[in-house]
Protein backbone atom coordinates (compact mmCIF):
# COMPACT_ATOMS: atom_id res chain seq x y z
CA UNK A 1 0.00 0.00 0.00
CA UNK A 2 1.63 3.19 -1.08
CA UNK A 3 0.68 6.40 1.38
CA UNK A 4 0.67 9.91 0.44
CA UNK A 5 4.18 11.22 -0.44
CA UNK A 6 4.03 14.73 1.38
CA UNK A 7 4.60 13.00 4.67
CA UNK A 8 7.88 11.60 5.76
CA UNK A 9 8.66 8.04 5.63
CA UNK A 10 4.50 7.41 5.37
CA UNK A 11 5.79 4.01 3.67
CA UNK A 12 7.80 3.44 6.55
CA UNK A 13 5.90 3.98 9.43
CA UNK A 14 2.77 1.62 7.93
CA UNK A 15 5.28 -0.67 8.13
CA UNK A 16 6.58 -0.18 11.32
CA UNK A 17 3.45 0.23 12.68
CA UNK A 18 1.78 -3.03 11.12
CA UNK A 19 4.92 -4.87 12.89
CA UNK A 20 4.22 -3.48 16.44
CA UNK A 21 0.18 -4.80 15.78
CA UNK A 22 1.56 -8.04 15.34
CA UNK A 23 3.77 -7.72 18.24
CA UNK A 24 0.41 -7.06 20.39
CA UNK A 25 -1.56 -9.23 18.71
CA UNK A 26 0.67 -12.17 20.25
CA UNK A 27 1.75 -10.74 23.40
CA UNK A 28 -0.64 -8.36 24.24
CA UNK A 29 -0.91 -5.53 26.87
CA UNK A 30 1.15 -4.94 30.55
CA UNK A 31 4.76 -6.40 29.85
CA UNK A 32 7.54 -4.75 30.57
CA UNK A 33 9.20 -2.31 27.98
CA UNK A 34 12.10 -5.02 27.68
CA UNK A 35 9.98 -7.77 26.57
CA UNK A 36 8.85 -5.39 23.95
CA UNK A 37 12.33 -4.68 22.76
CA UNK A 38 13.01 -7.83 22.40
CA UNK A 39 9.81 -8.85 20.64
CA UNK A 40 10.80 -6.02 18.37
CA UNK A 41 14.10 -6.92 18.05
CA UNK A 42 12.85 -10.26 16.88
CA UNK A 43 10.08 -8.94 14.47
CA UNK A 44 12.52 -6.71 12.59
CA UNK A 45 14.99 -9.85 11.99
CA UNK A 46 12.10 -11.65 10.83
CA UNK A 47 11.43 -9.31 8.33
CA UNK A 48 14.96 -8.63 7.20
CA UNK A 49 14.63 -4.68 8.59
CA UNK A 50 18.05 -2.92 9.19
CA UNK A 51 18.35 -2.09 13.17
CA UNK A 52 20.26 -1.22 15.87
CA UNK A 53 19.14 -1.73 19.22
CA UNK A 54 20.13 0.12 22.54
CA UNK A 55 22.17 2.63 20.45
CA UNK A 56 24.54 4.93 22.52
CA UNK A 57 24.91 8.10 21.04
CA UNK A 58 27.27 10.65 22.67
CA UNK A 59 26.35 14.23 22.56
CA UNK A 60 29.38 16.43 22.09
CA UNK A 61 29.94 20.19 22.76
CA UNK A 62 32.99 21.74 21.32
CA UNK A 63 34.64 18.48 21.18
CA UNK A 64 33.94 17.51 24.81
CA UNK A 65 31.61 14.99 25.37
CA UNK A 66 28.76 16.14 27.32
CA UNK A 67 26.45 13.22 27.85
CA UNK A 68 25.04 10.06 26.09
CA UNK A 69 21.34 8.93 24.94
CA UNK A 70 20.25 5.27 24.89
CA UNK A 71 17.98 5.18 21.50
CA UNK A 72 15.22 1.68 21.52
CA UNK A 73 15.88 1.38 18.38
CA UNK A 74 17.27 3.01 15.08
CA UNK A 75 15.61 1.77 12.01
CA UNK A 76 16.65 1.70 8.55
CA UNK A 77 19.12 3.86 9.28
CA UNK A 78 16.22 6.58 9.26
CA UNK A 79 13.79 6.45 11.62
CA UNK A 80 14.12 6.72 15.88
CA UNK A 81 11.88 4.20 17.59
CA UNK A 82 10.72 4.48 20.91
CA UNK A 83 9.05 2.19 22.90
CA UNK A 84 6.45 2.73 25.73
CA UNK A 85 4.14 0.52 27.78
CA UNK A 86 0.90 2.53 28.36
CA UNK A 87 -1.80 4.74 27.13
CA UNK A 88 -0.34 8.47 27.29
CA UNK A 89 2.23 10.19 25.22
CA UNK A 90 3.98 12.00 28.02
CA UNK A 91 5.39 15.71 27.19
CA UNK A 92 8.38 14.04 28.56
CA UNK A 93 8.98 11.18 26.20
CA UNK A 94 8.18 13.29 23.11
CA UNK A 95 10.44 15.82 24.25
CA UNK A 96 12.78 12.46 24.45
CA UNK A 97 12.63 11.78 21.18
CA UNK A 98 12.72 15.46 19.67
CA UNK A 99 16.47 15.31 21.80
CA UNK A 100 17.19 12.36 20.16
CA UNK A 101 16.57 13.90 16.69
CA UNK A 102 18.58 16.89 17.70
CA UNK A 103 21.51 14.19 18.47
CA UNK A 104 21.19 12.05 15.10
CA UNK A 105 20.36 15.09 12.52
CA UNK A 106 17.48 12.73 11.73
CA UNK A 107 14.10 13.48 10.73
CA UNK A 108 11.44 11.39 12.15
CA UNK A 109 10.75 9.45 15.43
CA UNK A 110 8.00 7.15 16.15
CA UNK A 111 6.82 6.86 20.01
CA UNK A 112 5.09 3.62 20.80
CA UNK A 113 2.77 2.85 23.28
CA UNK A 114 1.62 -0.66 23.59
CA UNK A 115 -1.79 0.35 25.22
CA UNK A 116 -5.35 -2.43 26.73
CA UNK A 117 -6.68 -1.68 23.31
CA UNK A 118 -3.53 -1.91 20.97
CA UNK A 119 -0.70 -0.23 19.64
CA UNK A 120 -0.85 3.85 19.68
CA UNK A 121 2.00 5.95 18.19
CA UNK A 122 2.82 9.27 17.67
CA UNK A 123 5.00 10.80 14.91
CA UNK A 124 7.79 13.23 16.30
CA UNK A 125 9.04 15.01 13.19
CA UNK A 126 12.86 17.20 13.17
CA UNK A 127 11.92 20.59 10.95
CA UNK A 128 15.18 22.40 11.95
Amino acid sequence: MKTNKDIIYADETYEIVGMMYDIWDKIGFGHKEKFYQKAVAGVFKKNKKKFKKQLRLKVNMNGEEVGEYILDFLYEDIIVLELKQGNGFSKRNINQIYSYLRATDLKLGLLINFTREGVKFKRIVNIK
